[in-house]
């Protein structure tokens, strides 16, 4: 889809005196065009179901042709009515249809765009290479008309066009030259803040949330100065917290990484604004494919994140304080189950099925986040594994020990061990922690990484994921206490539901993790599995958040 075809066109967009007819109307539970003013000028969406729904609208200029790699830029403002009813392009990646360079789009679901609701900005995840903000799970209906929000998607500059560093491809206007990706994200933020009100939300009360590598982005935004005051909480979902080398370069190895690629391309770092953009991409991806211990750059072992530059990413996560901002963490049970047995993105195969070849895929994992991986290494962490899950009676089959190490070692100990961090550093700061527990159906597992999304916006019974995650009244009640629980806390309240019991701050020396999911939807108690990742705390291979 270009995204002249995404944005001209397809309904009929009023005059500026019937749209403010409709927006006087739009209370009233009609359906049709609705239109409001932002910043760039007029846009029309649509009104129906008690929402109205603004979609592939612009929140910064297209990072394209001399704009490549370069900070986003403001909107070029428009004259007329602007169509806003179709999601525009996903980022430029391989895994989505349809993607392109010209991507910097947003959408907004709204009750009414009359009123000061708060506004929940939600960063989509997909390891920084591929996801958009606009794909099916993310739909914001549900959670905008239960919370009673304005509930906002995005997209950002993806891969090799939005990660990394390198000092060549300083913006001549910003200086700026790495994480372009993070700065769109600031630059959303931005934007929301100015045009909030057009929504019908109120700019005074921002909550900032995300999943996985969104997780990470709203732990990062939180950091920023130029943020304090603006972002008033954040909900870091399943983060994949950024360390190196499992999620990041080193800014040195960075610059090899841009100059290499450079090289293959037969250009230089400059001329990289000029390549094909298909070329760019296919190279950086060739670059990082395979297993990471047969690569030319030994490093950023498992994903392409933001990397360490004094400005839009002050520091690892392990080595900064925590965010002085409310905080309401979630992680899913068996994070690792994702990518094990699915659903999502499951191993192709072939799965361990004895001791030896759970070595091997033992290994794999941990070659994920180190450089020189010791087979006593490997050995002392499936015995950790092995003895815990004999005293907490999990299972212990090779799949089930696989799935739990990658799972804990890439996702769940950091959120852990940052949010007990956080709970002791910042006590005048209230902090939460929710263990997202509700099983996936059989013959899958567990409860995965991505799992949580399906319930946070209410989409778990589409036809994609009804079949893995059900489409019963008792996910519906799941679903509804999760968006109750955001809803409350994005108000500036303890989360609370109808359906959940009192949730008191987190405190690692007492039950105060609210379980979620479920036969018994909601309970507090502490979170599962802490003999497992206790072994993290010695092994020596993920950073230990600093004291």
């Amino acid at each position: 889809m270009a995204a002249a075809a995404a944005l001209a066109a397809a309904v009929t967009v009023p005059t500026a005196a019937q749209a403010r007819e409709r927006t006087d109307q739009e209370g009233d539970g009609a359906s049709g065009p609705v239109v409001t003013r932002i910043s760039g000028g007029l846009i029309a969406g649509e009104r129906g179901g008690g929402l109205s729904v603004f979609r592939g609208v612009p929140y910064a200029a297209p990072p394209v042709g001399a704009l490549r790699y370069c900070s986003p830029r403001s909107v070029t403002p428009w004259s007329g009515v602007r169509d806003a009813t179709r999601f525009a392009p996903v980022s430029y990646q391989t895994y989505l249809p349809g993607s392109s360079e010209d991507s910097l789009y947003a959408n907004v679901w709204t009750p009414d765009t009359k009123g000061s609701r708060p506004v929940v900005i939600y960063i989509h995840g997909g390891g920084w290479f591929l996801g958009a903000g606009s794909e099916p799970d993310f739909d914001g209906a549900r959670p905008a008309a239960r919370g009673d929000m304005v509930v906002i998607t995005f997209n950002y500059r993806l891969g090799v066009l939005g990660w990394g560093l390198h000092e060549d491809l300083a913006d001549p206007r910003t200086r700026a030259y790495s994480n372009w990706g993070l700065q769109d994200q600031a630059a959303l933020v931005h934007w929301v803040r100015r045009n909030a009100a057009a929504f019908g939300g109120d700019p005074d009360n921002i909550t900032l949330t995300g999943t996985s590598a969104g997780g990470s982005s709203t732990w990062q935004l939180a950091q920023l100065p130029e943020f304090r005051g603006i972002i008033q909480r954040i909900v870091p979902i399943s983060v994949k917290h950024v360390w190196e080398p499992a999620s990041t370069l080193t800014p040195e190895d960075s610059h090899e990484v841009f100059e290499l690629i450079a090289r293959k391309l037969g250009t230089t770092v400059k001329g990289l604004r000029q390549v094909p953009a298909d070329r760019l991409k296919d190279t950086w991806e060739q670059l990082f494919s395979g297993s990471p211990t047969q690569r030319e750059v030994d490093t950023w072992r498992e994903y392409r994140g933001p990397v360490v530059d004094g400005r839009w990413m002050l520091g690892h996560d392990h080595a900064m304080p925590t965010p002085a901002l409310p905080t309401l963490a979630v992680y899913g049970r068996t994070e690792g189950s994702f990518f094990t047995t699915g659903p999502g993105y499951p191993f192709p195969g072939p799965h361990p099925t004895n001791d030896a070849e759970l070595r091997d895929a033992i290994r794999a994992v941990l070659d994920k986040g180190a450089v020189h991986v010791a087979q006593t290494e490997v050995d002392a962490t499936i015995s950790a594994y092995r003895r815990a899950a004999t005293i907490d009676g999990l299972p212990q089959d090779p799949v089930s020990i696989w799935g739990a190490i990658w799972g804990d070692s890439l996702f769940r100990y950091q959120i852990t061990r940052l949010a007990e961090r956080q709970a002791r550093e910042r006590p005048d700061v209230p902090s939460y922690l929710m263990e997202f527990a509700h099983p996936v159906a059989p013959p899958l597992t567990g409860t995965p990484h991505e799992a949580t999304s399906k319930f946070l916006f209410g989409t778990y019974g589409i036809p994609v994921n009804a079949p893995h995650y059900g489409d019963g009244p008792l996910e519906r009640l799941v679903s509804d206490t999760f968006i109750d629980l955001i809803a409350s806390f994005a108000r500036g309240k303890a989360p609370s539901s109808p359906n959940a019991p009192h949730w008191p701050v987190f405190s690692p020396d007492r039950p105060s993790t609210l379980l979620l999911g479920g036969e018994n939807v909601a309970r507090v108690g502490t979170p599962s599995a802490l003999r497992q990742l206790a072994h993290w705390d010695t092994a020596g291979w993920v950073p230990v958040p600093r004291p």
